[in-house]
Formats: structure tokens, sequence, C-alpha cells
């Protein structure tokens, strides 16, 4: 019997193998733990690693035991209780079995917990774990940097892992006829003109044509068999190159209102959800463009500080923001070329014509255009204008617009998760 041992070094004092082994096992598990560890936490505070629980009960796993098996006969000294037949009583619980079950309590029941930290990676693997951007497409780009691998024919110089059998086989074969016809005419002549001497009277015969003749055909016979099979010149090796390919690059607009009807609390609920998006776009896709875009009465391009942390305040005009994007699409970010994502945060405040003319700007300008555009708004009250202007683009766009509501701090996650849900691709 063969045995493998292996030695390969793991991280200190932990299998990498059992530790995966153990997460995907009690997957449902610690994903209920993040779930409530998201909804405790602070958003920025997001990413680090987190310590969840999971019940001793839910861990436990069948064992295989080797029993003494057969019939047994035993003597116990100093028995005065019991005889041959009798039945012992199973012992009861509470005699130190060291598996946490049974611990003190008013109540006589107690279950210990198993507790172990989550790494950061593990922890974020978890809170973005079934994400994804909705309707993500290949675009053709002009500045391609992704390229993938062709086959683009053969080549006489290659590695030994890309030989193509079937055409170094052909040239082998090819090269053998070319190398091999004359010598074969040759032979063949030879051939034929030592049996026309052979065929000639015993008197006319030239003894010495006859054993030039049989030299000639020994020497041509073995320049045949020296012709090899399959040379170095007949290889031939499958041919590579990079192929730029369609890339699925993508830009995010993060849109949020920092007018003066958004309360400290609003602001800070809209920076929470743009956090978190940040952070799943930033974990997930190399290559997404974010842009940050504030507005009151007039939307301006920010940068990452400035978005999360600028106290500007002032008015509401959302078209403005629309507006803003729709030149920076049109400057920037060719539609065959992006796919375009738009998330906003508001409180629903707007002035009242203004909902009508965002409604036109977002069906008939932008949502051809757009692969998703999510809205969220951040009101315990009832929904104003903008949000009923809101529905009607949602009723032509169903597939791509979607809008929710967040009371408080609480349902952020839980709408993210929501919002950027994996869709099942209809065939």
């Amino acid at each position: 019997m063969t045995y493998f041992i292996d030695r390969r070094a793991n991280a200190r004092h932990k299998s990498a193998v059992n530790r995966q082994r153990f997460l995907d096992r009690y997957r449902t598990h610690i994903k209920r733990s993040v779930e409530e560890a998201v909804n405790r936490r602070s958003i920025t505070d997001m990413e680090r690693g987190e310590k969840v629980s999971i019940p001793a009960r839910d861990i436990s796993e069948p064992v295989f035991q080797h029993g003494p098996g057969g019939q047994r006969s035993i003597i116990a000294p100093g028995n005065k209780e019991f005889v041959e037949g009798d039945r012992l009583r199973r012992p009861g619980g509470g005699g130190g079995g060291g598996s946490g079950e049974g611990s003190a309590s008013n109540q006589g029941e107690g279950m210990d917990e198993f507790a172990f930290t989550l790494s950061r990676e593990e922890f974020l693997d978890f809170v973005f774990d079934g994400l994804e951007l909705p309707h993500l497409e290949r675009k053709n780009l002009v500045d391609l940097d992704e390229v993938r691998p062709v086959r683009a024919g053969f080549t006489r110089d290659g590695v030994p892992a890309r030989i193509n059998i079937v055409r170094s086989m052909r040239e082998a074969h090819a090269r053998r006829i070319a190398m091999r016809g004359p010598i074969r005419r040759a032979l063949r002549e030879a051939q034929e003109a030592l049996e026309a001497e052979e065929r000639k009277d015993q008197v006319l015969r030239n003894p010495a044509r006859i054993a030039e003749l049989k030299a000639e055909i020994e020497r041509l016979e073995k320049r045949l068999e020296s012709v090899p099979f399959i040379d170095t010149y007949d290889l031939r090796y499958n041919n590579l190159v990079n192929q730029p390919q369609p890339s699925s690059k993508a830009v995010m607009f993060c849109v949020m209102d920092v007018s003066g009807s958004m309360t400290q609390a609003h602001k800070d609920i809209a920076k929470r959800f743009f956090l978190l998006l940040y952070l799943f776009l930033e974990r997930n896709y190399e290559k997404v463009e974010l842009v940050f875009v504030r507005h009151h009465t007039a939307a301006k391009e920010v940068d990452e500080e400035e978005f999360f942390y600028s106290r500007e305040t002032g008015g509401t005009i959302v078209s403005s923001a629309l507006t803003l994007v729709d030149e920076i699409i049109t400057d920037r970010y060719p539609p065959t070329q992006w796919n375009l994502y738009v998330a906003q945060a508001s409180d629903g405040d707007n002035w009242d014509d203004d909902s009508l003319t965002c409604r036109d700007q977002l069906a008939n300008g932008l949502m051809p255009r757009l692969q998703y555009f999510t809205y969220v708004e951040i009101t315990p009250h009832a929904h104003q204008a903008l949000w009923e202007e809101y529905e009607k683009v949602e009723a032509e766009y169903p597939e791509r617009f979607a809008m929710r509501q967040i009371v408080e701090a609480g349902d952020i996650y839980p709408v993210f998760r929501d919002l950027f849900r994996r869709r099942t691709v209809q065939s």
C-alpha cells in the first residue's frame, strides 16, 4: 500500500484547505451572521473582519466507532444487585462529558456556541455573495488592453505543448514523397536495366554491367532506407497570437442630493449606501470607473473625498444632475463602448415642475443608453412628485429601472442586495 503525505506549508496554526471546506459547509449559518453584523456595524467600518458564532448543535457530525461486537460475559466484582440477564440502566447526564451541552443554568439546559473570526477578504466575500451589475455586456473598445490568444495558422517554431500532430505527419509524408520520388525512379530504371541485361544470351551478357547495376540498386535501396520517417524540419506548431477582445468596461454614476431638505441623517444614510456600492464595485470589478455627482440647485462632478465629506448645500433641482450625467456620457463614455450605470439617492423633494423634466430626461434621453438605473428615496414620509414620475419611467423600463425606499439605516443592506441581486438569464 502506498501512502501520500502532504507536507505543503499552510498558514500558521491553521489549514487553508480545511478552513475553506468549513466555510463552504456552513455557508448558510455564516451568511446569516454576516448579515446581522452588517446591520450592526457602520458601513465605513466594513473593511475589517468579523467574529461569528455557530450553535454547537449545527456543527455536530456523525462519526463511526468500532464497537466490541458479539456476546461477552463479564464478572463484576463486588456485585450484590444484578444477576445474569438483568438490564443496566443508562447513566444520567451532567457527568463531565465536555461537549458543552448540559452546562449550568436554572433550567438545566445549555449549549456552547462555536465562535471563529472571518478575515477581511472572507467577510466581504459573504457580504457581496450573489450580487452583480445587471445586464453587463461586452463592448467593442478602441483602446483595448484586454487580449485573448487565438489560433493563427501554424509555425515552424514552438513549444512541445503546442505541436500539431496531424500537420506534422502530413508534412513528413509530403517530404518523404518528395525525397524518395527521384530515388524510386532511378531504382526502377536500374532494376529494369538489370532485368534486360539478365535476359540476354549468355554470350551477349556483360558481367561488368550486371555487377555495376546490382551495386547501383543496393546503393539506391540504402538511400531509400536512410530517408527518416519524421524530421525536425517537418514539425509544425499551433501559432497563437494575442487578439484584442471586447471588454466589459463599465462606469457607475453616483448621484447624491445634498440640498437643504436632506437632513444630516438622510445624508448619512445616502453616504452609507454609496460607500457600500463603492466597496462592491471596487472589489468585484477591475474595470469600473466611478463618477461622483453632487447636486442641489446646480450639479457638479466631484472627487471621492468631496462627494462623501463636503458640507455644501442649497435648493433642489434634480434635473441638473441628470443633465450633467447626460453631458458626461456624451463627452466621455459612448454607449457603444461602455456599460452605463446610474445610482441616485434623494429624499424625494424637488421643485414641482422639475419632476416632470426629470421623467422626460430619463425616458427620452438617458434610459435608452443605460444598462441599469437605481433610485433610492430616503424618507419615512409619503412619496412626492419625483417618486410618482419615476414610477412612470419604471413602468416603461421594468428590467433596467429599479426604485426602493429607505426609512432607516437598517434598510440599507437589504435594499442594496435587492437592487443588485444576481438575475437569472431568461432563455
